[in-house]
């Protein structure tokens, strides 16, 4: 019995000592509880009113109706119980020694924002500015197969002159020169080491825009080129990659599946009803490394060198320099034709320059292959293995990853062509 009054007892003890200390706690307001980041909403709130540039074009117009707009969209975009005041100033960058900021304009919804506010800064541009890079240029030809005696396959929803068209667009400026091959004639005449424009051949970026087909010149259409079904023209080109140092770049699907010539194999065509077009098969990819890694050419191996690894995705080095060079191609891909690592083993000295794929189930989805003869490099391959339809973005995402040039931003300095926008806020109202 004495237990439990001795519990009783503690409870009302407990239970009064808690209201007296509560009667004399002073809670925050609700404000302080919960503050309002008015500095971050104040940058918030600048971003979005210059998501289309509008902000912009205010900060730079004189008409009093763009003036009211702005104001309209501030009040609008900002709670009820927040007040601010805009201030546009001139920045002056000409060095005279004047005021670096000058005020132009501004707008306010109240005399005073209190003793509580915040503000943050934004920098527009005017309508006129244009910010362009200056490439460093490849040493080098770009060559661009353009060649309208061939007919491309799996590139599903182009041709290959709009895609040579689209590579042109996107390559030719990093290049000391870039020369679209018209024709199979000028093919051979570059395998020839024959130059069509007074370019160097040597040394040279070869862009094969047919997919899984290779144009072939009418003067190879002929034995020895024509043996193990044209398997052996494929070793030629490999042969002429490692003596040229060319880096050649197969867009899509199985490099070197066929070969196309519409002027010679106007009768043939491959399993899909494409005339002027041979089949070649799993030979020509293997025909065409033994070239490259200075292999005596033989009967190539028929098994299947490709394999289908399902989504893959860029490498870390090469969705790094998407951000540098302005160029955004998916980062997932679907790869039907990726190259088992078991089947390179083969070939001496070739190594794996660049994974433009991340590896996958023992596979490049998509790489770029150097032939090493002692420190020196002597002929590539890019490949990348991707099922139909081609995005040339990844080969030219693909080439720049490789050959690293630099981008030098041109510097813009004249007076009047920038802007400081400083929103200021604050609060009204009680807690």
């Amino acid at each position: 019995m004495m237990r439990s009054v001795e519990i009783v007892l503690v409870i009302f003890i407990l239970t009064g000592a808690f209201i007296v200390a509560s009667s004399f706690a002073v809670l925050p307001e609700p404000r302080q509880a919960s503050p309002v980041n008015l500095r971050r909403l104040a940058l918030t709130t600048l971003q979005m009113l210059d998501s289309n540039h509008e902000l912009s074009k205010v900060a730079f117009s004189n008409d009093s109706a763009d003036w009211s707009g702005l104001q309209v969209a501030l009040s609008a975009s900002l709670p009820p119980d927040v007040v601010y005041n805009l201030t546009v100033y001139e920045v002056d960058s000409s060095g005279s020694g004047a005021s670096l900021y000058t005020p132009f304009n501004h707008v306010s919804n109240a005399e005073s924002l209190g003793v509580s506010s915040d503000a943050s800064s934004y920098f527009v541009a005017s309508s006129n500015v244009t910010f362009t890079f200056t490439p460093e240029k490849i040493g080098g030809t770009l060559y661009i197969l353009n060649c309208s005696d061939a007919n491309g396959w799996w590139i599903t929803g182009y041709t290959a002159q709009s895609l040579a068209e689209d590579l042109y667009k996107l390559l030719s400026p990093y290049f000391v020169k870039t020369v679209v091959v018209q024709n199979t004639a000028q093919l051979g005449q570059i395998l020839g080491n024959s130059s069509l424009q007074g370019e160097l051949v040597q040394n040279a970026v070869v862009i094969n825009t047919f997919g899984e087909a290779v144009p072939i010149p009418t003067a190879y259409c002929k034995t020895p080129y024509s043996d193990n079904s044209y398997a052996r023209y494929c070793y030629f080109l490999g042969e002429k990659v490692r003596l040229y140092n060319w880096t050649w770049a197969s867009i899509v699907g199985y490099p070197f599946y066929y070969v196309t010539n519409t002027g010679n194999f106007t009768n043939d065509k491959n399993d899909y009803g494409i005339y002027g077009m041979k089949d070649v098969r799993q030979p020509g990819m293997y025909a065409f490394l033994q070239g490259l890694t200075n292999i005596t050419y033989s009967a190539s191996d028929s098994s299947n060198i490709f394999q289908s690894v399902g989504v893959v995705s860029l490498s870390s080095q090469v969705l790094d320099n998407c951000n540098y060079y302005g160029i955004y191609p998916s980062p997932n891909q679907t790869s039907t034709r990726a190259i088992q690592k078991s089947k390179l083993t083969t070939y001496p000295n070739l190594t794996v320059g660049l994974l433009i794929f991340d590896e996958k189930s023992g596979c490049y989805p998509g790489a770029l292959y150097n032939h090493w003869n002692g420190t020196r490099i002597e002929g590539s391959l890019l490949a990348l293995g991707l099922t139909r339809t081609p995005d040339i973005r990844l080969t030219a995402i693909g080439l720049l990853s490789y050959y690293k040039p630099k981008l030098y931003p041109s510097e813009y300095t004249a007076y009047g062509t920038s802007r400081l926008v400083v929103l200021q806020l604050g609060l009204v109202g009680g807690g």
